[in-house]
């Protein structure tokens, strides 16, 4: 995996629908100046909250925080997603944008358009296209590197052997290659075998981390907190989550964030960036992003690691 340590990432997707620009702005003016430096957005997010039916919000309130902070760029990296935006409101699936060459240079350019900038630091293909010819969406991908539009690219929600496939098409194409990866993962684990209720979402596997630790890519968690189901009564966990080994987990968590003296959330992240994981952490609140951030203070040791695993 990279070498870089890892960070805690602020997940932007409700900014500019479920939460409003002023505390989205205090959000991201409280998570730089604890030292973040990573915004993670898409430009479908939030098309299911926008009375429009479409995404964009979320970046334009970047590109308005931005606009208002001048100088912030300097100190931020923009990651931003294409694959996932419908074309046509309320209908997603069906009009969502694919992986073609040319959706994915409109869809950069309409970010680039809502964010304000002139590039995006990583671009995310948000998930697998297999409608269209890998070593085209490939070769747009490194054309847009190429161009200085983005920095760096990675894939969110591919199976590993397809990130394997596209890396070896950009050797050949002699373009940049996909170095990150976005996937959803925690502490807990549903069961085996079960579907998530969430459209789109893939589960980190052995196999990730195992391509990711043998090519040096990033690895990116979104779902980091389950959805604040560790801490919050009133979100239990999705019934997937529902079987003898979360019960275990759960346990060795609450006896370990005692012995430390600090929260659940705070163990799972530490847990997560011990692996060399970056979570992303989606906040409402700037008191839940300054929790988050205090997370990089966390140390858990080897014996914390090999409770969890016990307990599995």
């Amino acid at each position: 995996m990279k070498s870089t340590d890892p960070q805690i990432v602020l997940g932007t997707m409700d900014f500019g629908t479920r939460v409003d620009p002023d505390r989205a702005f205090a959000i991201l003016d409280t998570f730089v100046a604890g030292g973040g430096v990573w915004l993670d957005t898409a430009n479908c997010y939030s098309f299911w909250a926008d009375p429009s039916g479409l995404g964009g919000a979320s970046e334009r309130l970047i590109g308005a925080w931005l606009r208002a902070r001048p100088g912030v760029r300097d100190s931020v990296r923009i990651a931003t997603k294409v694959r996932q935006n419908p074309l046509v409101p309320h209908s997603w699936p069906e009009s969502a944008e694919g992986l073609s060459a040319r959706a994915v240079h409109v869809g950069v350019q309409e970010s680039l358009g809502r964010l304000g900038v002139d590039h995006v630091d990583l671009l995310w293909a948000h998930a697998e296209d297999r409608t269209v010819p890998l070593e085209e969406t490939v070769g747009a991908f490194g054309e847009l590197v190429a161009k200085g539009v983005a920095r760096r690219v990675g894939a969110a929600n591919h199976a590993a052997w397809r990130v394997e496939r596209a890396r070896s098409l950009a050797r050949e194409q002699r373009v940049e290659p996909w170095t990150a990866l976005q996937l959803r993962h925690s502490l807990v684990q549903p069961r085996p075998l079960t579907p998530l209720a969430e459209a789109g979402h893939r589960m980190l596997a052995a196999e990730d981390l195992d391509l990711a630790r043998s090519e040096g890519l990033a690895v990116w968690s979104y779902t980091s907190l389950m959805w604040g189901s560790y801490e919050r009564a009133d979100k239990p966990l999705p019934r997937t989550y529902d079987h003898p080994g979360t019960t275990r987990v759960l346990a060795v968590l609450d006896d370990i964030a005692d012995e430390l003296s600090t929260t659940r959330n705070q163990v799972v992240l530490a847990w997560l960036m011990r692996q060399g994981i970056d979570p992303l952490v989606g906040v409402s609140r700037v008191e839940q992003i300054e929790q988050a951030l205090a997370a990089r203070r966390v140390r858990l040791s080897d014996e914390h690691l090999a409770r969890f695993v016990e307990a599995r």
